[in-house]
């Protein structure tokens, strides 16, 4: 599906849309060791996403470290700190992009200690799935409950169990059973629906790009595969029109001379809402509404790219023109009209605490709400989750990656969503007012 636009010379062209484009966001966890490097690395290898000097330099350092198992090491295509590669482990969060013939990809190899898991919180959070890997050896860990419980709270729409090292097990249909029972039945207790277990060896490459023929049991989809079909972001696209404004457009007098003379002056006057479309799609004619303030009024224009469209969907970053001269600075919100949510100045709210700095009752801090920032104070430390049963405990603060919830009220009135209803308007930062470091992440639970 794509829609068209007219270039500044007239020429009709067609304007990439989330569905053109399928670009797909995964993130990967799991407990130490479990291989989830060497996994990110064969697909980087394998999607031809490597540079050569860049695997000439990683063949050296394999070289280096006394590597048996081929080539190269691959999970030193993407353990790119120094402190990584001594230590064989992740630490941070190493984003890479890379495509296939299917679609774009960005992946987050998302750290396994359990002191990291905040980087886990930071990886998933924007994920359309989260890849889990299980040692087929060990079987669910506590740490595999740990993460598969992080993803339940963050709502990421699909979740991949990849059973890795099936290759020390000798490729054992019995064990491999085992495992994939013992995780759809954590994942079944933890709410998650759209599950899937796939046997593989990260290191020898089975079921990860081909299918394996060591795995004749197993007939379905390779790791790629998997990846390269599951929806992206669906609900999102399905939901109501949401434009988070970041910034309005006046060039008057600084219109570029190489511009068309006649597109110049319709420019003087031109006042373009921009921002990124973060749910729904909005066409040339639709009624909107404004928050704050509630006003309503008409679509007249779009623009994608800098390029005059008809229609603008999910994740594309555009400029709106309105019929009405309309109060919409930066932090405003464009919703379709009948759907602009109320204004909440309270929340109960699940954070994921991220500084070392612990969250307490009475703290200053500013949220980061879409485009728009307010003061707001921690009222009320409410629960502490655990998170290998997922029971909430009472609380009295809330200190470094731990999950838990609590009472926050805002300076200023934010169309807030709850977070299981919509992903982006139900999310929040929560940030120190002092030095600027993001202190936790959080989702909103309940408003008034």
């Amino acid at each position: 599906m794509s829609t068209t636009e007219t270039s500044g010379t007239g020429v009709v062209e067609p304007v990439p849309t989330l569905r053109d484009t399928t670009l797909f966001r995964f993130a990967t966890a799991g407990s130490v060791d479990d291989g989830k490097s060497t996994l990110v690395g064969r697909l980087l290898h394998d999607a031809k996403a490597i540079l050569a000097d860049q695997l000439e330099q990683v063949a050296r350092t394999s070289a280096d470290r006394g590597f048996a198992h081929g080539e190269f090491d691959f999970a030193l295509l993407t353990d790119g700190l120094r402190a990584e590669r001594e230590q064989g482990i992740t630490i941070d969060v190493a984003y890479r992009y890379f495509a296939t013939d299917a679609r774009s990809f960005i992946l987050a190899d998302c750290p396994g200690h359990v002191q990291y898991t905040r980087n886990m919180v930071t990886g998933s959070a924007t994920a359309d799935a989260v890849v889990v890997l299980i040692d087929a050896r060990k079987g669910v860990v506590e740490q595999t409950r740990r993460h598969l419980a992080v993803v339940s709270l963050l709502r990421v729409p699909h979740v991949v169990v990849a059973v890795n090292k099936i290759d020390l097990t000798g490729f054992d249909e019995e064990r491999f059973r085992a495992v994939e029972e013992q995780a759809l039945a954590v994942a079944a207790e933890l709410g998650l629906i759209d599950t899937h277990v796939i046997p593989v060896s990260a290191l020898e490459g089975d079921n990860i790009v081909d299918p394996s023929e060591r795995t004749p049991w197993y007939e379905g989809p390779t790791l790629r595969e998997l990846l390269e079909t599951l929806p992206a972001r669906t609900a999102e696209e399905d939901a109501a029109f949401r434009l988070p404004v970041q910034t309005v457009i006046r060039p008057q007098g600084g219109v570029s001379a190489l511009i068309d003379e006649a597109e110049a002056d319709a420019l003087r006057d031109y006042r373009g809402f921009a921002g990124r479309v973060s749910s729904g799609s909005v066409r040339v004619g639709d009624r909107v509404q404004v928050f704050p303030g509630g006003h309503e009024t008409t679509v007249t224009g779009i623009r994608v790219a800098g390029r005059v469209a008809d229609a603008a969907h999910t994740a594309q970053s555009i400029a709106v023109t309105l019929a009405d001269e309309v109060d919409a600075a930066r932090g405003a919100l464009i919703a379709a009209a009948g759907t602009v949510p109320s204004g909440h100045q309270e929340a109960e709210v699940e954070i994921f605490q991220l500084d070392v700095r612990p969250v307490a009752p009475g703290a200053r801090v500013l949220a980061k709400h879409g485009t728009s920032t307010v003061q707001a104070i921690v009222t009320e430390v409410l629960s502490r989750r655990d998170l290998d049963t997922l029971a909430l405990e009472d609380a009295a603060e809330l200190a470094v990656n731990e999950i838990g919830r609590v009472r926050i009220r805002f300076a200023s009135p934010l169309p807030l969503e709850r977070y299981a209803d919509d992903r982006e308007g139900g999310a929040l930062l929560l940030i120190h007012p002092v030095d600027g470091a993001t202190l936790a992440a959080a989702t909103v639970v309940t408003t008034p």
